[in-house]
Order: structure tokens, then sequence, then C-alpha cells
């Protein structure tokens, strides 16, 4: 089934879903990585990549939304606790607004600092902002806040997803797993 039901995420959910955490899994080892490097064409390879998979994250995130506005969503369980759906709801506005706005802090920060920001060097995108030293501070700082609070919301969600298997032994978790009916 592509798409969802009340039930469970269609394909094309779990799809956006789980390319999004391998990207994210990408973007985490290639900031740490361009962070640790010296000044050189290394370093600004990496960041290039970097910031490519940012803008694809971006796009994906749009699409995962659309997506989620144009189906249904499936039912958090009856005997999930009120706080519980309300934690679960908060969550995933976190996760979704984090996926929209690392990328595009980092996209200012890029901006601010007068680097060009290319899509797999398919093309170039426009500044967002003038460079401005203040505005490059503030934004990196943002941006790796938002770094801290995706990988903080993104644990909680994991672990969250953990317990709905193990110890409530609902299908929460297995709605979503990739090859696998609900």
């Amino acid at each position: 089934m592509l798409g969802n039901s009340t039930q469970a995420w269609g394909s094309i959910s779990k799809l956006l879903h789980w390319l999004i955490v391998a990207l994210l899994l990408t973007q985490y080892t290639l900031g740490w990585i361009g962070a640790g490097l010296p000044i050189g064409m290394e370093k600004l390879v990496v960041l290039s990549r970097h910031k490519s998979f940012g803008i694809l994250i971006l796009a994906l995130a749009v699409l995962r939304v659309t997506w989620r506005l144009l189906n249904p969503t499936p039912a958090l369980p009856a005997h999930m606790p009120a706080l519980q759906q309300r934690l679960a709801r908060a969550t995933h506005v976190v996760l979704y607004g984090c996926l929209f706005a690392l990328p595009l802090s980092g996209w200012v920060m890029s901006s601010a600092r007068n680097f060009s920001v290319s899509f797999f060097n398919l093309f170039q995108l426009p500044d967002l902002v003038g460079p401005g030293d203040t505005l490059y501070v503030f934004s990196r700082s943002v941006h790796v806040g938002l770094t801290w609070i995706l990988l903080a919301a993104a644990l909680l969600h994991v672990a969250a997803a953990l317990k709905h298997h193990f110890i409530d032994r609902d299908m929460v978790l297995r709605r979503m797993l990739p090859f696998i009916r609900s």
C-alpha cells in the first residue's frame, strides 16, 4: 500500500522516513568530520557534501509534510495515556521543525560567511542573506544548538518506539518498519 491508512503507514511515508534517517546519520558524520578538519580542500569538499545533503533533507521534508497532509495519519494506540500522546505529538513537531530549521540555518550561515551553497555541484543556490560576521556567528550557534535538539528529539523518538515494541508490545514500531505489513 503506497498511501497511509488510519491503522498503518504506507510505503511512501516509510520510504521518506527511513531515507531522511539515513541522510541525517550522513549529515552528523559529515558535520563531525568537517568540523575536525583543518582549513583546506578536504574540508571544503566535506562541507560541500554536508550542504548538499542538507538541501536534499530540506526538499524531502517538504515532500514528507505535503504527503502527510494529503494522507491519513495512523492513530496512536488507544491504551496510550494522554500525556504520552501529547509528548509524541510534541516530539514530532520538534523533529519536523528541525528538518526545516537546520538546513535553513546552515544555508544562512554559509551565506553570511559568503560561502556558496550548491546542490551536489549541479547548481548553485542563491544566498539567503548578505555577508556579515555577527549573523554568521548567530546562525552558527543556532545551527549547532538545533543539531543537539534534533539529536535529543531523535533519541527520545527511538526510545519511545522501542518502549512500544518491547514493553507495550503494540504495533507502533512495526507499522513504520520497511518491508513489514502492519
